[in-house]
């Protein structure tokens, strides 16, 4: 049996002096996030990698240029140089208008390559259908796709796929309760009511009692400055504060795709045995084909009978192995480095590992919450 490959994250190995961190990277605050945008647009300039026929971008073509003050028909337009795309970013809040943002720009329609092209101007919708931004300028494509007459191609990367760095400008503001709002909401990363009164406790220890209250485990509400030209150097503050997280649940998860284990410092493990083994049975299925023919002699002569059908007999071989079974015994509250020790001591495959803490957990000897993805 092969030796079981673990890959073991330990949170909480060993007794180690806990390190803090910042509210900033424990919690965010409600109403403060990006909002993403989409549009449609049109990719020209490309070195005949556009399109084609395609219906979709004919009348794309036909609809920018009857905006410019010409006529033209659809089928007349050919779209060889240029692509459908649809092109989205995401927009950073506070950003104010005349600020630039990137843009992801991505086909729509049968384009193999974007390499050269220019997106004229498009505007990026929010989720409420207003215009947030307008979307304009030359890509920067990392992938690159050559096809040859034979129908054999070459493709590095992915060329139907470019970026603008500064490409969008932002026409209208997202609105925030930052200044408005009587009350600041953090909500944590990870829901935890201890870290969420921990959080409290510390915010009210720089600012004094009353100014932070936890509302459950994931939210901490905490009053305001009522000038809003203190409320970003208050925000600031709260930001830098310093708060020890508590220990997460303990927590088993077994990837039984790849064989990875990823076990928490605080699993323990109630007193139970396990016995482990395996069985392996082989059938080996053959056949003796016998022809029919016989030889007979009479007189002093012999007489060859021509042969019948065959006849065959089967000869099945049956071989079972079974290895000893090993058992093993987990003392009360045993540690993770003992469970895991146990565990390699008898040579558990990841399927076999699995099947123990499956069997531990439902015999109710794990402490510890075992999930399987």
């Amino acid at each position: 049996m092969c030796r079981l490959v673990l890959i073991i994250i330990l949170s909480l190995l060993a007794p180690m002096m806990a390190k803090a961190d910042r509210i900033k990277d424990l919690a965010s605050v409600a109403g403060v996030r990006s909002n993403p945008l989409v549009g449609y647009g049109l990719v020209v300039g490309l070195a005949g990698t556009g399109d084609g026929g395609s219906t979709l971008t004919q009348q794309s073509m036909q609809s920018i240029i009857s905006r410019l003050g010409l006529e033209t028909d659809a089928n007349n337009l050919d779209a060889k140089n240029a692509a459908a795309v649809m092109v989205t970013a995401e927009m950073s809040p506070f950003l104010k208008p005349g600020q630039k943002m990137d843009i992801t720009v991505s086909t729509a329609g049968k384009a193999k390559s974007l390499q050269g092209g220019t997106l004229l101007m498009t505007p990026l919708m929010g989720a409420d259908g207003e215009v947030y931004a307008i979307a304009q300028g030359n890509l920067v494509v990392g992938g690159l796709g050559v096809e040859a007459g034979d129908g054999s191609s070459v493709m590095v990367n992915i060329p139907t796929v470019g970026r603008i760095p500064g490409g969008a400008t932002v026409e209208r503001l997202v609105e925030t309760p930052f200044l408005e709002s009587e009350y600041f909401v953090l909500n944590l990363h990870r829901s935890d009511f201890s870290t969420s009164n921990r959080m409290a406790e510390a915010i009210n220890g720089m600012f004094g009692a009353g100014v932070a209250l936890p509302l459950d485990g994931t939210s901490v509400r905490v009053r305001a400055p009522a000038d809003p030209g203190q409320r970003v150097s208050f925000m600031g503050m709260l930001e830098s504060i310093d708060v020890e997280p508590a220990e997460a649940r303990a927590k088993i998860i077994v990837n039984s795709r790849t064989g990875t284990v990823v076990i928490s410092g605080d699993v323990r493990v109630s007193p139970a045995a396990v016995t482990h083994g395996s069985l392996t049975v082989r059938v080996n299925e053959d056949f003796n084909v016998d022809q029919g023919g016989a030889t007979v002699v009479a007189d002093g002569g012999e007489v060859v009978v021509p042969a019948g059908d065959p006849v065959v007999t089967p000869d099945s071989e049956i071989d079972i192995e079974q290895d000893p079974a090993r058992a093993f015994l987990f003392d009360p509250g045993i540690s993770l480095s003992s469970l895991v020790d146990a565990i390699n001591a008898v040579g558990a495959s990841p399927v076999d590992l699995v099947a123990i803490l499956e069997a531990l957990n439902t015999a109710g000897a794990l402490r510890a919450e075992l999930i399987i993805i």
